[in-house]
């Protein structure tokens, strides 16, 4: 990373021992975890640049209270990616924590989620199913609400589950839940 930033004509890279000097701070992690938030917070005010294979949702406002500014994949350290946000931060006075999650969207949709079948592909039995699941019914129940046999559920649960590669009924509620289907 100092190598390649260092062969940019526009910018010019300190050790961490002159980081009073430096305008952006580039940190890189593999999470968000207590010791990176730790020496996020002694980057003295500077804007950041965090490199990080995952982050949580829930970080990103500690991450903004840390002043980062920008959020680019490890992956991304030899690329285009890392010199633009660079100079992205050094153009800024501060920033708000509405573009950190923007950046946060955009690294979890491009970096690390698979494309996933749209919720149409849900038949309306499978998503009255899905729908009592997640009102907490077990088989039985279901079965019962819906006039069915415990058996046609049953059969309606794991068609689905393949079929969409989930792993378990929590996993088909909570794909139901993100995709808007129920």
């Amino acid at each position: 990373m100092v190598s390649y930033l260092g062969s940019c004509a526009d910018m010019e890279v300190v050790d961490g021992s002159r980081h009073d000097e430096a305008d952006v701070v580039i940190a890189a992690f593999e999470s968000l975890s207590a010791a990176a938030i730790t020496a996020l917070r002694r980057s003295a005010g500077k804007p950041i640049v965090l490199m990080v294979d995952r982050i949580r949702e829930s970080e990103l406002p500690v991450a903004a209270e840390c002043r980062v500014v920008a959020l680019l994949p490890r992956a991304a350290v030899a690329g285009k990616q890392l010199p633009d946000a660079v100079r992205f931060a050094a153009g800024l006075p501060s920033k708000p924590l509405g573009t950190l999650i923007e950046q946060a969207e955009r690294f979890d949709r491009d970096y690390l989620r698979t494309p996933e079948p749209a919720a149409t592909n849900l038949s309306e039995r499978e998503t009255e199913v899905l729908r009592l699941m997640a009102d907490g019914l077990d088989t039985n129940a279901i079965a019962a609400a819906l006039s069915y046999s415990e058996r046609t559920v049953k059969n309606i649960i794991y068609a689905m589950t393949s079929r969409l590669k989930l792993r378990n009924r929590s996993h088909a509620v909570a794909y139901a839940l993100r995709t808007g289907a129920i």
